[in-house]
């Protein structure tokens, strides 16, 4: 999984899809808060904009269900 989607390819998956992707960034983050805690990560933005991915991912799933 890319961590930066655009939106539009993100618009372009399906809802399945979309899941898979949200699941995975969470793994990523979790991965990601470990590394925090034991002082070995180095780019602490990629916390960020993971979040933001995760959030836009299930944007378009409330958008596609809402059509």
């Amino acid at each position: 999984m890319k961590s930066k989607e655009t939106l539009k390819e993100l618009r372009e998956k399906s809802v399945a899809e979309l899941n898979e992707t949200i699941l995975s960034g969470k793994k990523e983050l979790l991965e990601l808060r470990i590394q925090k805690a034991t002082q070995k990560l180095e780019n602490t933005a990629k916390i960020k904009s993971t979040k933001k991915m995760i959030a836009q991912a299930k944007t378009v799933i409330a958008e596609k269900e809402g059509k």
